[in-house]
């Protein structure tokens, strides 16, 4: 199957209506029919500011980045950015194709899942 691997970068500390957004994210792409997703926490990066952040002893609530993944069709992709952008949610993003399939699916699997 053809769709994009999909992913979303916010500081682990940012909120949306008092939802994490990372958690936000995951929930939205479940409502949405999304068949999976996937968060993960930075153990140290820089951003626009060029300032590195590292996971230390001491609590960095909300400097480090988490990454929200998803494997999805072009049209999940596109349904998922413009719920992002009616709710004025400030990401960045990356989009790269990808092709996808399950080895040795299950019958219940639907043709073309992933």
């Amino acid at each position: 199957m053809n769709g994009c691997f999909l992913r979303f970068y916010a500081h682990d500390g940012q909120r949306h209506h008092g939802t994490l957004v990372w958690e936000w994210l995951l929930k939205s792409a479940s409502a949405l029919g999304i068949r999976g997703g996937s968060a993960f926490r930075a153990m140290a990066g820089f951003g626009r500011h060029h300032v590195l952040r590292e996971q230390t002893f001491f609590e960095l609530a909300g400097s480090l980045a988490i990454e929200v993944e998803f494997i999805v069709t072009d049209a999940e992709a596109q349904q998922l950015l413009e719920q992002v952008e009616r709710e004025g949610i400030r990401l960045f993003y990356a989009r790269t194709p990808a092709d996808f399939a399950i080895v040795n699916p299950d019958p219940e699997d639907r043709p073309g899942a992933a």
